[in-house]
C-alpha cells in the first residue's frame, strides 16, 4: 500500500548518507574473491520465441452433467529469460496456468489442491457462482489442504479467468502466476461460425520485474518498474499465423497496468466481444484498451497477405507485445456475421446507489465509501432478483486510476461522465475502468445465489491492501 515514505520516494530521488554510499561503491569496485559472478539473466532478442498456447485442462472424471477437474498450486520453475529460470506459482507448475474450456449449462467441478506454502483462494472471474466457489478473501485454501470448487456454467459463452484471491495476497499471488483462462462455450455461439478450434487463441498480457538473478521482483504499486510485458508467459514473442481469420481472446493479466493495443500501423480489427461475452453487433476499431482484468475477443484478417508478411501488436507505451509470422493460405469457411448476440433492453432499477473510490490522504490506504475492506462488515445488502444501478465514481482527481469489478453478476455500462458508452463497452462487462475524477453508471440484476460476494477495484494491488467490500445478496 501507498505510504509517506513511497509517495516522497516517488517525487525524487533516495539519497544515501556519505559513508553508506563509500562502502556500497568499494564494495563495487573489489574484485570478487569467491570466483565469476552468474551471469545475469536477460530478455530473449524480440521475436526469437514463439508464443505458447495454455494447454486445455482435460477432465479427470465425466458424468451426463458434469466434468470433474484437479489442479493444484504449487511452485514451478518457468524459462522466461535467458540466463536463469524463474519461480513462478503455477496452477498445476504451469505459466500461465492451463485453461478449462467448459460448456454452458454443463456443470465443472475442480479439486483445487495447495501446496504452497501460505493460503490461497480461487475466484472465476466473471463467473456466475454460488458463494462457497466465488473466492471469498477469507474463504481460504490452508497449505496441504484441498477445497471443491462447483461452477454451475449457468451462463452464455464468454472469455472468463482464474485466479488467486486469498485475503491480502492476491495482488503477490496473481503477480507470481496464479492465473489461467476459463472459457465457456454454447451453441448458439458455435452457430455463428466465428474461428473456432486451432483458430481460436488466448492471449495473457501482463508485465513483470525481475532482479539480475531472473527471479520475479514483486513489491506493491511497483507499477513504474514492471517493464517487462508478457505475452503468455513469455517476452516479446512470434506467433505463426496462416492466411486466414483468427480469434483472439485477450486478457489483461497485470495486477495495474492498462494496455492500449494497435494492430501494425493502426489497421481496423473487429471487435467481437468483452467480459461477459458477444457484443451485439462487431466493433470496427483500431485500438483495443484493456484495464487489469478485462478481456477483449478479437478477429484479425489475415487472408490474402504474402507468406512472410509480419504483423507486429504493440501497446501505445510499451511498445510491441507481440509479432503475427504469416505463412501460406489455409482453408477457412468462418465469418464475422454483422448480428452477434441480442442486447435485450434494460428494465427499471429498484435501487440507485452511489460508490467513490479513493486514497484517504490521512493514512494512505485504498477505501470504498471511506471505508477500509473489513471481511465482517457488509457494506451493502441486495435483495436477490432486484436490478440495481450503481454510480461509480473514481474520487481521485489527480493521478491515480482506478477500475471496478462486481463479483456474482455482469452488469451494463449506462453513461461514462454523463454520455453513451463507447461501442467496445456497451455489450456485458463485469470490470470497467475509471480514470481520475470520471463517473460511470452500471445497471446489474442479481439473480443469482444468495450469500456474500465482494465488489473492488481490480488495479489488484489497491484491491490487496483494502479497497474492497462486502455485498449480501438475500432473499
Amino acid at each position: 500500500m501507498p505510504t509517506r515514505r513511497t509517495v516522497m520516494k516517488a517525487g525524487g530521488a533516495v539519497l544515501l548518507p556519505a559513508a553508506a554510499y563509500a562502502t556500497s561503491a568499494l564494495a563495487a569496485a573489489l574484485p570478487n574473491e569467491r570466483g565469476p559472478k552468474p551471469v545475469r539473466a536477460e530478455a530473449p532478442e524480440p521475436f526469437t520465441v514463439r508464443m505458447p498456447i495454455p494447454p486445455t485442462l482435460k477432465p479427470v472424471a465425466r458424468t451426463s452433467t458434469t466434468d470433474y477437474y484437479t489442479m493444484t498450486a504449487r511452485r514451478a520453475s518457468a524459462q522466461i529469460l535467458h540466463g536463469a529460470a524463474t519461480e513462478v506459482y503455477g496452477y498445476n507448475g504451469q505459466f500461465p496456468g492451463p485453461t478449462i474450456r467448459a460448456t454452458a449449462g454443463r456443470r465443472v467441478v475442480i479439486a483445487q489442491t495447495n501446496q504452497l506454502d501460505m493460503d490461497t483462494a480461487v475466484h472465476l472471474h466473471g463467473g456466475h457462482t454460488p458463494p462457497a466457489s466465488d473466492g471469498f478473501p477469507l474463504d481460504v485454501i490452508a497449505p496441504g489442504a484441498t477445497r471443491i470448487y462447483e461452477y454451475p456454467n449457468r451462463q452464455q459463452a464468454t472469455t472468463l479467468w482464474y485466479h488467486d484471491h486469498a485475503h491480502h495476497m492476491e495482488s503477490e499471488h496473481v503477480y507470481r502466476g496464479l492465473h489461467g483462462f476459463y472459457l465457456i462455450e454454447d451453441p448458439a455461439e458455435a452457430a455463428l461460425g466465428l474461428p473456432a478450434g486451432e483458430y481460436d487463441v488466448p492471449i495473457m498480457l501482463r508485465d513483470a520485474r525481475f532482479d539480475e538473478d531472473g527471479s520475479l521482483h514483486f513489491e506493491a504499486e511497483d507499477f513504474q518498474k514492471r517493464t517487462t510485458i508478457l505475452t503468455n508467459g513469455r517476452t516479446q514473442p512470434y506467433f505463426p499465423v496462416a492466411a486466414r481469420r483468427y480469434r483472439f481472446r485477450l486478457l489483461n493479466g497485470a495486477n495495474l497496468r492498462s494496455f492500449v493495443l494497435r494492430l501494425g500501423a493502426g489497421e481496423e480489427v473487429a471487435q467481437i466481444g468483452t467480459d461477459g461475452g458477444l457484443l451485439g453487433a462487431p466493433v470496427p476499431t483500431r485500438e483495443i484498451k484493456l484495464s487489469p482484468g478485462e478481456r477483449a475477443d478479437v478477429v484479425l484478417d489475415f487472408t490474402g497477405r504474402p507468406a512472410g508478411t509480419q504483423v507486429i501488436l504493440a501497446d501505445d507505451n510499451a511498445g510491441p507485445v507481440l509479432r503475427f509470422d504469416v505463412g501460406g493460405p489455409a482453408y477457412d469457411a468462418s465469418r464475422v456475421p454483422a448480428v452477434l448476440r441480442p442486447l435485450p433492453p434494460l428494465g427499471e432499477p429498484d435501487v440507485v446507489r452511489t460508490f467513490h473510490l479513493g486514497i484517504d490522504p490521512q493514512d494512505f490506504t485504498f477505501k470504498i465509501n471511506g471505508k477500509a475492506f473489513d471481511p465482517n462488515r457488509v457494506d451493502t445488502t441486495i435483495r436477490r432478483g432486484d436490478t440495481e444501478v450503481w454510480e461509480v465514481t473514481n474520487a481521485d482527481t489527480f493521478t491515480i486510476p482506478h477500475n471496478f469489478h462486481l463479483h456474482l453478476v455482469q452488469f451494463r455500462v449506462l453513461s461514462r461522465n454523463g454520455r453513451p458508452p463507447a461501442p467496445a463497452e456497451a455489450g456485458w462487462k463485469d470490470t470497467v475502468p475509471l480514470q481520475p475524477g470520471e463517473t460511470v453508471r452500471l445497471q446489474a440484476t442479481f439473480a443469482g445465489p444468495a450469500g456474500r460476494y465482494v465488489y473492488h477495484c481490480h488495479l489488484i494491488d489497491h484491491s490487496s491492501h483494502a479497497m474492497m467490500a462486502t455485498m449480501e445478496i438475500v432473499d
